[in-house]
């Protein structure tokens, strides 16, 4: 689904508009603010869990463009995107992360404050530890990285992890081909009426009637669209970040101690992915993250809270990062 102005489905998205880029032979669809005046600071480069769109930041995007650029991206091994998949392999979290250093490059993106929301956000870490002359600031939005795990835990992963997920993505894969249509009908439904979720709670532990009725619709829409064949790369996208979260983690913990940008953790107090342990395990190898606990908040803030969200964002950046 693109615009060339989102106003045309909502008012308030009025002024981001569907752009497409080519990296090195792969058409990429990405959504930017409209700028009435040249940008003060770095863009903001908001980067969706890797098997969604970039349609998931529109209610942020419509909170930060009165106040800074933004462009979403879509990455390659979207579902519901428009950006093209390479090969199968593209899909992956590394794979993702030299993707973003290309898009950069092909936009002329040099400075940026990273946003990455769940397992987008291990693809914006990554990032920032690889090009850290690139990010003014880092944004981890309930991200997925590595738990806390005990000497043993971690030995049981390394020696029996590898062997799980080369059984199980298999599996999935036949999964999905067999009940694609009806796992697709099912998330329909749903964002049909969120209400008829247990408690109004998913998975992830948010209130999704508080998302909006226009993001909604556009997901509905989008899911509408696809494939059941698309499903097949998420399988991908999640093998390869629980590898990176389980198995081998050392590239990931390595790069949680390097990352030298000043960094911002969102995280909401509802959230059920992303657990309270991991947070103060997280918090306490980096004292110098910025640690902000959005209440009644589940693992989707840019849903649940766009508005929270980005002043969040907006007054921890200050003139401190748009000077820099």
């Amino acid at each position: 689904m693109q615009y060339t102005d989102w106003g045309e489905r909502a008012a308030r998205w009025s002024g981001i508009r569907s752009e497409m880029v080519d990296v090195h032979g792969t058409a990429v669809h990405y959504l930017v603010t409209h700028r009435t005046r040249a940008p003060e600071g770095p863009v903001h480069l908001l980067v969706p869990n890797p098997a969604n769109s970039a349609s998931n930041w529109l209610d942020v995007l419509a909170e930060l463009r009165p106040h800074a650029h933004a462009i979403a991206v879509d990455l390659p091994g979207t579902i519901a995107g428009h950006t093209a998949l390479p090969n199968r392999r593209a899909a992956g979290i590394e794979a993702n992360v030299l993707f973003l250093r290309d898009f950069a490059d092909a936009l002329g993106l040099d400075r940026v404050v990273m946003h990455g929301w769940s397992a987008g956000g291990m693809i914006a870490l990554l990032f920032a530890d690889q090009a850290p002359e690139r990010v003014a600031g880092l944004v981890l939005v309930a991200p997925a990285l590595p738990p806390p795990l005990s000497v043993g835990e971690a030995r049981l992963c390394r020696t029996f992890g590898r062997a799980g997920l080369a059984i199980v993505a298999p599996v999935a894969l036949v999964l999905l081909r067999v009940s694609g249509r009806r796992i697709l009908a099912a998330t329909t439904r749903v964002l049909d009426d969120p209400a008829s979720i247990a408690g109004s709670k998913w998975n992830s532990g948010g209130d999704l009637t508080r998302m909006s009725p226009e993001i909604a619709a556009v997901m509905r829409d989008e899911m509408s669209a696809v494939e059941p064949t698309r499903l097949g790369r998420a399988v991908t996208v999640y093998a390869s970040l629980m590898s990176l979260m389980l198995v081998r983690r050392r590239p990931v913990l390595d790069a949680m101690r390097r990352v030298a940008s000043p960094t911002l953790l969102v995280w909401g107090d509802e959230d059920r992915l992303a657990a309270r342990a991991s947070i103060d395990d997280w918090t306490a190898q980096r004292p110098d993250w910025n640690l902000v606990v959005l209440h009644r908040t589940g693992h989707a803030p840019p849903f649940e809270v766009p508005a929270d969200y980005a002043r969040t964002v907006l007054s921890w950046c200050g003139p401190r990062l748009h000077d820099r």
